[in-house]
């Protein structure tokens, strides 16, 4: 198999960021704050057949509760993954990182991101303590972005509710989180308002897929699910931790073919369980078109520079 993947899941944690999210004892929906390097990074992207990584901040963000701390944090971030992909140009590009629910805070820390550190998008949590995406008070920073015709990726976070003792949250609650997102955005009609922007959906969307045809009516504007459902496809969709033959046959069937990229999930899924799913994929039976727009050709579509 040909060395050319575009990871669009692919998580940098700069080690400013490790050390503050310890100092404030946070784990990552119920995982330790993994450790990531360049070298380590290079030596997985090599073992998957990664071309390129697009990096990505994990949850919980930069925003803990002070603004003033949360665009430090998120300058520091975006900058040090900037300088990665500027050393490494062809293996990295990253989404920047911006401070929701600090809306004013997000949109200048996008414009800073996307003009002068030439981010590849930016990276939103699903939620961020209890506000989805899809809120009203979100809108003037989907608008700047709209008006970039930007990349977003959404990343699932805790969900604004206490864990089921025993079950972490990134068994279940992620997926729900995602979920929720997704339909909170598309009934708020963002996917028509915010036409210029390309939404991908971590881990193939959560439960969106399997469960499309009885959410859809939930999300449509006329309540009916034909509606519902071409909404729900616009969105792009990761196929991180998605690769089993169980899941991934409903986000084909689901998912609008050019809208689904290769993720990885690298380094919260640790090397043999991010590999799993990468072999997964591999094992599966695809046609040559198809395996060919999810390695790389629908991602080199979104981000034109690594075409």
């Amino acid at each position: 198999m040909a060395h050319d993947r575009i990871d669009t899941h692919h998580h940098i944690v700069p080690p400013a960021y490790a050390d503050w999210l310890a100092r404030h004892g946070i784990t990552a929906g119920g995982l330790p704050i993994p450790q990531w390097s360049v070298d380590a990074a290079l030596a997985q992207m090599d073992e998957a057949q990664i071309a390129t990584a697009i990096a990505s901040v994990s949850t919980p963000g930069v925003h803990l509760g002070d603004d003033a701390e949360a665009r430090q944090m998120a300058r520091r971030v975006n900058e040090f993954a900037a300088d990665v992909a500027a050393r490494h140009p062809q293996r990295f590009g990253f989404f920047a990182t911006l401070t929701l629910p600090d809306v004013d805070g997000a949109i200048a820390e996008a414009a800073y991101a996307l003009d002068t550190l030439q981010a590849d998008g930016v990276v939103l949590l699903a939620n961020v303590r209890g506000t989805y995406l899809g809120d009203a008070a979100y809108e003037p920073l989907m608008a700047e972005l709209n008006r970039r015709a930007a990349v977003v990726f959404v990343h699932p976070s805790e969900l604004p509710a206490p864990p089921v003792p025993g079950i972490p949250p990134f068994a279940a609650d992620f997926l729900l989180d995602t979920t929720r997102a997704a339909l909170c955005m598309a009934k708020a009609g963002w996917l028509e308002r915010y036409g210029e922007l390309k939404i991908i959906l971590s881990h193939a969307g959560g439960f969106v897929p399997y469960a499309a045809e009885r959410i859809a009516r939930a999300c449509s504007a006329d309540g009916s699910i034909d509606a519902g459902i071409a909404r729900l496809r616009r969105y792009y969709f990761d196929t991180a931790l998605s690769s089993s033959p169980y899941a991934l046959p409903s986000l084909l069937a689901f998912a609008d073919p050019a809208h689904i990229t290769f993720g990885s999930d690298w380094p919260y899924a640790p090397r043999q369980r991010s590999l799993h799913f990468t072999q997964l994929l591999d094992a599966y039976a695809l046609g040559a078109s198809q395996r060919q727009a999810v390695d790389h050709g629908n991602a080199r579509r979104l981000f034109g520079r690594f075409s």
